[in-house]
């Protein structure tokens, strides 16, 4: 297959949430801003020690583990709901999704899943792109202004996939 010759943007993507349920439950993030960054991708997803004495470099290794880390921010309409998907809840596993069942198992800490689907089809691509980042431990930012928005930082300790 060929190289795609559109460059993909902001409006090409969406932004879904992933539990670890057997049939997961997901959300496609409302209002998503189309800002998702992803910091720290690697080859391995190790650090690189280096090995010097005396201003030599002898050896580069591969070394612990190292976790990418990323955002993305989204509009605010609402903070919390019982019933409807709200991505503040998704995120905090509360009122609609406080029975969603974290991706790392076992463990206290609730993980889920980010993909990143980029289309491809509609512009003449094979396919639609993908990445995947499992098990992401998410803190929020909440901030008012025009509009209320809401930024979701995350670490993957799980793995960086691209489909």
């Amino acid at each position: 297959m060929a190289i795609s010759t559109v460059i993909k943007h902001l409006h090409d993507g969406k932004i879904t949430l992933s539990d670890g349920t057997g049939t997961p439950v997901t959300l496609v993030v409302p209002f998503s801003a189309g800002d998702l960054s992803i910091s720290g991708l690697q080859e391995t997803q190790n650090a690189v020690n280096k090995y010097e004495s005396r201003g030599v470099l002898h050896t580069v290794r591969h070394g612990a583990r190292s976790f990418p880390s990323g955002s993305f921010s989204f509009m605010v309409p609402e903070y919390t709901n019982s019933s409807i998907g709200v991505a503040i809840d998704f995120a905090l596993q509360q009122n609609a999704y406080s029975a969603n069942i974290s991706t790392l198992v076992p463990t206290e800490v609730y993980a889920f899943d980010i993909i990143l689907e980029t289309e491809g089809t509609d512009l003449a691509d094979g396919k639609d792109h993908l990445i995947t980042m499992t098990d992401c431990v998410c803190t929020l930012d909440v901030s008012e202004g025009e509009p209320n928005s809401a930024t979701l930082s995350f670490e993957c300790l799980g793995t960086v996939t691209y489909t």
